[in-house]
Order: structure tokens, then C-alpha cells, then sequence
């Protein structure tokens, strides 16, 4: 059965996950790096700063010298300095993904995600699988070879950042957006790769009805395979929450469980993002900030915990210190869109939300 909405609340919280998605990504950005910005590094500077508890965006480096190189564009996106979103592709791709329904509607296809890459995204805003599979559409390769063809970041995250408007549109119907999601993201990805992407878009359409955000995550992981490893790490996230064990802990055993697979693995990831919106539960703040301190590719995984818990309590629930300094405003390397505002975004998002097929 479809949810019952009011127009009001259906359009808050499309807002608030689209707000949610760039703030988060804008509070990760700073300290994208995750083999030099572990967990450990992001709290040392946080306590150099006086910055712990984190409540806001991330603070300015004390000094040029004391030891913590942020990423190049921290001054556009640290506290008192953000004048709207700096331009970041786990932005890019929700906006190209708008584009693509609105252009193609609910029946895309495959190759049609391909096409709109070469007409809007430009070739060097594009990182580890989505520019192989860019280079390979690029040289006449078609789905799913674009995807398995000379790349070696099938498993890669690229695919999970790909998928908030497919749970945008698709609101308290998780299969049907990890579906969409899925016909996305087997242009670059595969196995771990791809169910993230369905784990993802399914999340965030189960945060529209669940009445928490533990019966979302759980919602969420019905859409993949119970025996991959992205689902069984998952569910080790959730048993150790169910524990009681601290955030922190649960962090260090899964990082030791999943050790090896690189900062921008899907999977330790998802564990990730999974301990940040369980121990967030359901406050925008808490989830955010736990979760980019959590470390690893630290803007993807802010951004989407900022979709989810965004779209769990809405535009209103999210504190001005986050809304404000985007100035309803995006810059984005996608042809057509840069300058454009958050609210238009949510409005159009809507509109796709209301004529989802049932």
C-alpha cells in the first residue's frame, strides 16, 4: 500500500534529504582522505580545535603549520568560510540522476545513464570506476562491459553515492528504488559495488515510513544478498549496536574485520555510515558528525548519512547551522545546473516522487 502523505510532509522531507545530502558532504570534504584522515587524526584535531563534541561544520586549521593538511578546498567549506555547497561529485550524480528521470522517466535504461555521463558529466569530474567506465563509453563499450572492462573499482563506493534519488523518488518503497538503483549502477559496477547502490536507495526510501532508523537499516538490507559481504557486515554493525557496545568500539572491530579492502571499499564503508546513523538515531547532528569522525571516504559517507537522516526527520529537523551557510545554493560541474538552488531541486524532486508508478 502506498503511504499516506500530506503534500507537506512529502515535500519536507525530499528537502531535507537533499539539504541533508549536501551538508553532510560539505562537512566530510575537508578531510577526504581517508589512508591519511583516520578516525583517530579527525578527533585530535577536532580536540586541537575545542571542537568535540562536533555540533557544526568542520573548524579552520589553528595555523598553516600545525601538522593537519586539510584537502585544497577546505576554505570553501569549513565553518564561517561556506558561502552555498562547494561542487563535489557525490553531488553531481544525485542531480544527474533527477536529470536522467526527468528526461527518461522511471523505464531508463542502462545505456541511457551512459549517454547523459558523455552529454553533461565532464570526463575529469569523474574518479576511479565511474572514469573507467566513462573511458570505455567513451571508446564505443556498452553495459555491462563499460563496467568490467579494464577497472579495477568495481567494488568501489562510486556506485552508493549514485543512489539518494532513487529512494527520493520512490518514498516508502525500498525495492522498487533499490531496482532503479540497481539499472544505475551496473554501468560502472559489480557485486559489493552494486549492492550498495541497492542498499543505499533502498535505505533512504525506507526512511520516508520507518518508524526508526534501525527498522529502515533493516528494511534496507532484505534488498541484497543475505550472504554477501556487504550485507554480513551490515548485520555485524547492528549486532554490536544491539550489544550496547560503544560507537567507538564497534568501529575498531568491524575496521579489524574488514581490514585490507582500502578506504574506498563499499563495504567497511557501509559499516561506516551503518554505525553513524544507528548511534545518530534519528538526530540529524549526531549522525552526521559521528559519522564523517568514523573516517574512510568521509564526504560520501556524511552526504548519505545527512540523505537518510534528512528524509527521517525532515528539512525542519535540521539545525540552521547546517542550512544556513549553503545559501539554498549548489555549485555543480554538471552542464546546465551549477548555481542552482536546493529548494528547485526538492521541488522537482517532488514532482517525480508524486508520479512514481505505483
Amino acid at each position: 500500500m502506498a503511504p499516506a502523505y500530506t503534500d507537506t510532509d512529502l515535500a519536507g522531507r525530499i528537502l531535507g534529504g537533499w539539504t541533508g545530502r549536501i551538508a553532510g558532504n560539505m562537512l566530510g570534504k575537508p578531510v577526504e582522505q581517508g589512508e591519511v584522515w583516520t578516525r583517530d587524526r579527525i578527533d585530535r584535531y577536532l580536540r586541537q580545535a575545542a571542537a568535540l563534541p562536533l555540533t557544526d561544520y568542520l573548524p579552520e586549521p589553528i595555523s598553516e603549520h600545525d601538522g593537519f593538511e586539510l584537502r585544497p578546498e577546505w576554505r570553501q567549506c569549513v565553518r564561517g568560510r561556506i558561502h552555498g555547497s562547494c561542487r563535489d561529485d557525490d553531488v553531481d550524480y544525485a542531480i544527474l540522476g533527477l536529470d536522467l528521470l526527468e528526461t527518461h522517466g522511471f523505464g531508463f535504461s542502462t545505456e541511457q545513464v551512459g549517454d547523459l555521463w558523455l552529454l553533461r558529466l565532464p570526463y575529469l569530474q569523474t574518479f576511479t570506476a565511474e572514469r573507467a567506465a566513462y573511458r570505455n563509453l567513451a571508446n564505443g563499450l556498452k553495459p555491462p562491459l563499460t563496467a568490467t572492462y579494464d577497472n579495477p573499482y568495481q567494488e568501489w563506493i562510486g556506485a552508493l553515492i549514485r543512489a539518494d534519488v532513487y529512494g527520493w523518488t520512490c518514498p516508502g518503497a525500498p525495492r522498487r528504488a533499490a531496482s532503479l538503483a540497481r539499472r544505475d549502477a551496473v554501468l560502472s559496477h559489480t557485486g559489493n559495488g552494486v549492492y550498495g547502490a541497492m542498499w543505499a536507495a533502498a535505505l533512504i526510501a525506507a526512511a520516508f515510513t520507518a518508524p526508526t532508523v534501525r527498522h529502515a537499516v533493516d528494511e534496507a538490507l532484505a534488498v541484497i544478498p543475505a550472504s554477501s559481504r556487504l550485507a554480513r557486515t551490515v548485520r555485524r554493525v547492528v549486532s554490536l549496536h544491539d550489544t550496547r557496545m560503544s560507537w567507538e568500539d564497534t568501529l575498531t572491530t568491524v575496521a579489524e574485520e574488514t581490514t585490507g579492502m582500502g578506504w574506498i571499499h563499499t563495504v567497511p564503508n557501509a559499516a561506516v555510515l551503518t554505525a553513524g546513523l544507528l548511534y545518530g538515531d534519528g538526530d540529524f547532528t549526531r549522525t552526521i558528525t559521528l559519522t564523517v569522525r568514523g573516517g574512510l571516504d568521509t564526504d560520501s559517507n556524511g552526504a548519505t548519512a545527512g540523505s537518510v537522516a534528512g528524509v527521517f526527520g525532515g528539512a525542519a529537523a535540521i539545525a540552521d547551522q547546517w542550512k544556513t551557510p549553503l545559501e539554498d545554493t549548489v555549485r555543480s560541474a554538471v552542464f546546465g545546473f551549477d548555481g542552482v538552488r536546493i529548494s528547485e531541486l526538492a521541488e522537482r524532486t517532488l514532482r517525480l516522487a508524486e508520479a512514481t508508478p505505483a
